[in-house]
């Protein structure tokens, strides 16, 4: 019988490190990280989430700064324009400011607290700075960009698509396609 309460006692204390390992449970985590490992042509790094409009306009805090949305997205970022970026070239961004598609509306009651509502007034922001390299090290382009999609409810969007961040990967897949694309002209050239 003792042998069973010890077991008990050893696999719900392995269970709780292993728990408490397993990475920041907000976004405002002081051990949370602030950049992606460095790792390919594209660096993506981000200042304290705490700072962001997502977290002092929430009228949830709580739940708003809940999991680890901004590595997702900078990992999103990441794949998506090392897809995209030419042979040799180098792209090093700093997310500076989100704010996440919908809000939260307490004024519904103790039981939707926890609900995102997805009105056209809450559209997703992202503002970033960027500088893109060629292979030489010398600067392509560089600058801030303030990423908005006001019609984010009515844009090309699956009905099957539950993840939760796919208006802000929209966004940024809009602004590296526009970013990156080939064709497009500029200063001094």
């Amino acid at each position: 019988m003792k042998t069973t309460t010890l077991a008990g006692v050893v696999l719900a204390g392995l269970i709780a490190a292993g728990s408490a390992q397993a990475g920041p449970r907000t976004v405002t985590d002081p051990q949370a990280p602030r950049a992606l490992a460095s790792e390919g042509p594209v660096q993506v790094q981000w200042n304290d989430p705490s700072g962001f409009a997502e977290l002092r306009q929430s009228h949830n805090r709580w739940e708003a700064e809940r999991g680890d949305w901004v590595v997702k997205l900078a990992e999103h970022l990441r794949k998506q324009a090392s897809s995209q970026l030419p042979d040799g070239q180098q792209l090093a961004v700093t997310i500076t400011d989100i704010k996440r598609a919908g809000d939260y509306e307490p004024w519904h009651g103790m039981r939707m607290d926890d609900v995102r509502f997805m009105r056209d007034i809450y559209p997703p922001r992202i503002s970033l700075q960027f500088t893109l390299t060629d292979a030489q090290g010398q600067v392509i382009d560089q600058g801030e960009r303030k990423l908005v999609d006001n019609a984010y409810l009515y844009g090309n969007t699956r009905l099957s698509d539950t993840d939760p961040l796919r208006y802000e990967k929209r966004l940024l897949d809009d602004w590296l396609r526009r970013e990156l694309r080939t064709d497009r002209v500029t200063a001094g050239l």
